[in-house]
């Protein structure tokens, strides 16, 4: 009897998998007779078979099949067979990911915290259906329509499908204000939510600008010439810009961000394919920072575009890249779109930086090996050491000014900066696992909410905190849930943690990103390498002769 259900099972399985493949045929057969190609791009005999076969199911199967239903739970299995960026999206998921990408957002227009099982309003968006009806940052969500969703511990992605919805429509928001003693409603006419890219351009001291851009969405150059323009008129005279945790976007944008550091005629990225012929992207236009001392940051989780963007300059001998090796996604996706408004991200490329070199990394045919290999870059210290990252040998490559780089994998720096471990020790990651910087900081900023809201600049934030007795005041707190530190466990951490609750505390300002990412700059090991980097002879020289670098960039977009 166990025999015949195993059999049963495995007959399942080969069915479900004979349909999808069926089911991947007639795809691939719609979209290539769709865009008219003949030739070699007919489909092979082969693919009649799997027409066969789904014939024969729908003809003679015993039961009925829901198959709209059927589709839409395998093709996500039938697009992991190809490789692992070529995936399928419902028409749900396409809607997220296309709005993201376009900056096109539609809610009431907070940033919220769930830092004790309760939603707390960071900072509300500037002209946005929130900021109309009066909501406050420190204001606590309580009551989202009719659901409570505050101590029920409702996943903080619950609570954002519960906020976010289409334009013009409906939501009711009940919150608890500290001072006052009943709930306040808050009824909100959802609209479009402005979607940044960049999340912060400032002065990171008084000759270097930072520029920290999240990914390459539709509004991402605009963006970032405006950081630029911005950071000039302060007075920038060489430029750090972070890809840090940068997974991508569109290449167009990734482009034309590119070629605002390089000089005009000079090769960004290659890309080609079995059924793509090599195609050229070449600088349009000399930068507008074409020969501004520059650092790129990178680390493991920096992708596709970003790797894209590092490695044009690179190879270009342009700048210098600090950090870590980047994840490796090396594959171009195509977007295709279908009537049902669900759609495919295809892979029908690869990209090359100039040199030739393959950004992607291994993946055969071990997805789990693949999704996993970021953990097995830290099991194996390259997190750590410099030297355990892979290099092949037969990957080499040289630029014109002769530095040597590796293809096969991701981009590895100029710079390595290993993972920060700095005053980590038992006392901060107590501290830290409990979440106790985030909670104090909102019940700081909630006691000296009037204050907070007068800052409008960084050193008047800073006059603000040498006012308070804040470390006093964190301590006493931590002693309250029972935390008694040493005198050395906090010599240890100490400074790391109240830099960090400054930043959450800065973040319950006006100044918002232009509080929290100065004040983590402080502490961020990867940046003060690349001002280290960027403080050479060279770039002293210039600064002390009172060179100052001039927009030179020509027929810029609007």
């Amino acid at each position: 009897m166990e025999e015949r259900k195993k059999t049963r099972r495995t007959g399942a399985i080969v069915l479900i998998v004979l349909i999808a493949l069926a089911v991947a045929g007639i795809l691939r057969w719609s979209f290539f007779r769709n865009r008219n190609w003949t030739g070699k791009n007919k489909l092979n005999s082969e693919w009649s078979k799997l027409e066969l076969i789904l014939n024969q199911i729908q003809n003679n199967y015993v039961d009925s099949i829901d198959v709209s239903s059927f589709i839409e739970k395998t093709l996500p299995f039938i697009m992991e067979e190809l490789d692992p960026h070529s995936i399928y999206l419902s028409p749900n998921e396409l809607r997220s990911a296309d709005d993201e990408l376009r900056g096109n957002i539609e809610g009431i227009g907070i940033v919220f915290n769930v830092p004790s099982d309760t939603a707390t309003v960071i900072n509300v968006v500037v002209g946005g259906p929130s900021e109309k009806m009066g909501l406050q940052s420190g204001d606590k969500i309580i009551k989202i329509d009719t659901q409570i969703v505050a101590g029920v511990r409702i996943p903080q992605d619950s609570i954002v499908r519960l906020l976010k919805g289409p334009k013009g429509t409906l939501v009711d928001v009940w919150v608890k204000r500290y001072g006052e003693e009943d709930l306040i409603r808050f009824s909100i006419i959802r609209d479009k939510i402005p979607v940044n890219s960049v999340d912060v351009a400032y002065m990171a001291d008084s000759i270097t600008g930072y520029i920290k851009l999240s990914r390459f969405s539709m509004t991402s150059y605009v963006e970032v010439l405006g950081a630029i323009a911005d950071l000039m008129k302060q007075g920038m005279k060489q430029v750090v810009f972070d890809l840090r945790d940068n997974s991508g976007g569109y290449l167009e944008q990734a482009l034309k961000i590119t070629g605002e550091f390089l000089d005009k005629n000079m090769l960004i990225v290659y890309t080609e394919g079995l059924h793509r012929e090599r195609q050229d992207f070449y600088t349009k236009k000399r930068g507008f920072c074409y020969d501004m001392p520059l650092a790129v940051l990178i680390n493991e989780a920096s992708a596709s575009s970003s790797e894209i963007m590092a490695g044009a300059l690179q190879d270009n001998d342009r700048g210098t890249i600090i950090g870590r090796r980047s994840y490796g996604k090396g594959l171009v996706q195509e977007p295709i779109y279908f009537s049902d408004n669900s759609g495919l991200r295809l892979t029908v490329a690869r990209f090359y930086t100039p040199l030739g070199r393959s950004i992607q990394k291994p993946y055969g045919n071990n997805s789990h090996e693949y999704a996993y290999d970021l953990l097995e870059r830290y099991r194996h210290g390259e997190l750590m050491q410099e030297d355990s990252i892979p290099r092949n040998d037969s990957l080499k490559y040289v630029t014109p000014a002769g530095k040597v780089l590796y293809g096969g994998g991701g981009i590895i720096p100029d710079v390595f900066v290993p993972l920060d471990t700095a005053g980590v020790n038992g006392l901060s990651l107590r501290i830290t696992r409990q979440n106790l910087p985030i909670r104090f900081s909102m019940n700081f900023a909630d006691r000296n909410r009037k204050e907070l809201l007068l800052i409008e600049s960084f050193e008047d934030l800073e006059s603000f905190f040498s006012r308070k007795s804040l470390e006093k005041e964190f301590l006493t707190y931590i002693r309250n849930q029972g935390i008694r530190p040493t005198q050395n466990q906090w010599a240890e951490c100490g400074n790391i943690l109240m830099t960090q609750i400054k930043a959450y505390i800065g973040r319950n300002t006006r100044l918002e990103d232009k509080a929290f990412y100065p004040y983590l700059g402080r502490i961020d090991n990867v940046l003060l390498k690349a001002l280290e980097v960027l403080h050479t002879r060279s770039v002293t020289e210039l600064t002390k002769s009172g060179f100052v670098f001039t927009p030179v960039g020509e027929d810029l977009d609007e």
